[in-house]
């Protein structure tokens, strides 16, 4: 196997935990804004000291609800600011926060709870509950369930009146970073999902790095953040604890569609996101224009900005690109920066591949985007990109104290303190995951450079091998359409087949604008068959192919008439694609590619 190791640069603590830091901010700062809360009337400030405080209520009520140490506690809810403060809660009682996704169906969420055996949960809302409580009869180990919107915080706060300081100090001071600190369940893709052990130890390793190799994220004066993925997945979660342990202000909002006022309001200084939200941004801005007539004016800009972003890796830009890059930061750039908020320095990108065009157009622009790369298992990255140290079209160099190998098949695998425990309560998973010599495998393919800088070139798992032998990897093709604005998702298809396909679907918000621009009927199901429209995938698919081999480009595609989302099943709650459920609701669709 091939090795590449960077150092590491920080000693993990031999004592406390994750909540620490709550206590150790109220003390040293305690008038500072660590958090900022959405409220009718705008952004509310809360101060480490009255976070600390309110941490110390909630926790004493789960104390007096009988939650005892390792206990589990359920939590599920949308990301809102409630959700860190119990997550810290039931942290500092040395308590295991189960996090469920507040999408996840009744049978999900009635695995995870019968799994987990946790003790109590706390919900959103009365709908949540309703779910939690039908689950009763298969989990005997719950036992309380309380609700955010019902006052599920001053109620524990009021419970908990009973418990002395003394007896709290007592429960947070036994926290260890060998303690668990979370169980994460996996998207379930393949078979049921699976409780990643993530310690606290696992925490502190990976931010203890992170927050060192990034200082213009999280040691910037004034830095902040607004987190809008959801904390129930481990790539939210690792940021708010990086807030925490470093005093950033951190607000919280699971209103998607008023994303953009949001990031006004709050102006972060970075935020974070997966690959298919910046698309969307390139997408709506590029569709708009075209639609207002600009098209030409954005598609310029465009270009210039990805070649002033190519030309700083090469001795940088000259005098006539300067001049053209200047002239549209004032016309377009500025605008996109704008959607952001207006003060975002730096954007973090994971859970997908964001393509090399996408990562050079963003910093082009002004916004950074640091590509980096982990999994749930590894507590989120073992990788990234520095705003120093950058090479788009990678995830970066391993984080330190983390090594990267490529086993023989070309899988990448990883050792380091980010690693999980293992698999809850399943050992034979644990074994298949994590070698006797403490290597992870990811199941990705990738390479490493002479550098270290780590590439993603496929799925082990989801290589397609047609009928003449040809591997396939079909991320590479389906990055590349995806960037075209009318284009929501696409599955490259083709395994056992003759031929590589694809299935392509339509993105709702720009193929309106194009469809009245174009003086055709705005319906979707007409414009799957649209003959202009067919035309336009075709041009995306012919970049595609101009990216792989004759064997590999896409032969034929369809276009359907309705898009994937999370709530039919089709994408995961990253966005990506679950192959194996939209493999099964379009066979008919893949089959008549193929058909004679």
């Amino acid at each position: 196997m091939r090795e590449y190791t960077v150092p590491a640069v920080i000693e993990l603590p031999t004592t406390g935990g994750l909540s620490d830091a709550v206590w150790a901010n109220a003390s040293s700062h305690p008038d500072t804004a660590v958090f900022s809360r959405r409220t009718d009337g705008g952004w509310l400030d809360i101060t480490a000291a009255e976070f600390a405080r309110q941490v110390t209520g909630v926790a004493k009520g789960l104390i007096a609800a009988g939650v005892q140490h390792g206990d589990r506690v359920a939590l599920l809810s949308p990301t809102r600011y409630e959700w860190t403060l119990i997550d810290y809660a039931i942290w500092s009682i040395g308590a295991v926060t189960v996090p469920i996704y507040e999408t996840s169906s009744s049978s999900q969420i009635q695995w995870i709870l019968t799994d987990s055996e946790a003790v109590v949960a706390i919900v959103e809302n009365a709908a949540h509950g309703a779910v939690v409580e039908s689950a009763r009869a298969d989990a005997p180990s719950l036992q309380e369930v309380w609700q955010i919107e019902s006052g599920a915080v001053d109620e524990l706060t009021v419970l908990g009146q009973q418990v002395t300081d003394a007896e709290f100090d007592k429960r947070r001071t036994a926290v260890t970073p060998a303690d668990l600190a979370t169980l994460i369940y996996t998207s379930g893709t393949t078979g049921r999902p699976k409780g990643c052990k993530i310690s606290h130890a696992n925490f502190l390793d990976e931010l203890g790095s992170a927050v060192k190799m990034l200082p213009n994220l999280f040691n910037l004066n004034g830095a902040s953040t607004l987190l809008f993925l959801p904390l129930s997945h481990v790539f939210a979660r690792i940021i708010q604890v990086g807030c925490v342990m470093m005093r950033v202000r951190l607000g919280h909002t699971a209103d998607v569609k008023n994303l953009v006022a949001d990031l006004g309001g709050f102006k972060p200084t970075f935020i974070l996101s997966v690959p298919r939200v910046f698309e969307k941004v390139f997408n709506s801005a590029s569709q708009k224009a075209h639609s207002d007539g600009k098209g030409k004016i954005f598609d310029a800009a465009a270009e210039t900005a990805i070649a002033y972003s190519r030309a700083q890796d090469t001795g940088g830009a000259g005098f006539g690109l300067r001049a053209k890059h200047a002239l549209f930061d004032r016309l377009v750039y500025a605008k996109l920066r704008n959607v952001l908020g207006g003060k975002v320095d730096y954007a973090i990108s994971g859970g997908a591949p964001l393509g090399e065009r996408l990562g050079h157009f963003f910093r082009g622009i002004g916004v950074p985007v640091l590509e980096g790369y982990g999994l749930t298992e590894t507590t989120a990255a073992v990788s990234v990109n520095l705003p120093d140290d950058v090479r788009i079209g990678t995830v970066g160099r391993p984080l330190p104290g983390v090594t990267v190998g490529v086993a023989e098949d070309g899988e990448l695998c990883f050792k380091g303190g980010q690693v999980m425990i293992g698999y809850w309560k399943n050992d034979e998973a644990t074994a298949a995951a994590i070698d006797a010599d403490g290597w992870f495998r990811t199941g990705d393919l990738g390479e490493f450079d002479a550098d270290g800088f780590i590439k993603i070139t496929g799925r082990k798992k989801e290589i397609l091998v047609t009928a003449g032998g040809k591997n396939v990897a079909p991320t590479v093709l389906e990055d590349r359409i995806r960037q075209h604005p009318l284009v929501s998702q696409c599955m490259v298809v083709g395994d056992g087949k003759p031929f590589i396909a694809a299935l392509v679907t339509l993105d709702p918000e720009t193929v309106g604008p194009w469809a009245r621009s174009h003086d055709k009927p705005d319906d979707i199901k007409i414009l799957s068959t649209d003959a202009d429209l067919i035309a336009e995938i075709q041009a995306a698919v012919d970049d595609a192919n101009a990216s792989v081999s004759k064997a590999e480009a896409i032969r034929k595609f369809t276009v359907l008439p309705t898009d994937w989302t999370q709530e039919n099943g089709e994408l995961s709650l990253k966005l990506s694609l679950r192959r194996h459920i939209v493999m099964q609701k379009h066979e008919a669709d893949v089959e008549a590619l193929y058909a004679k």
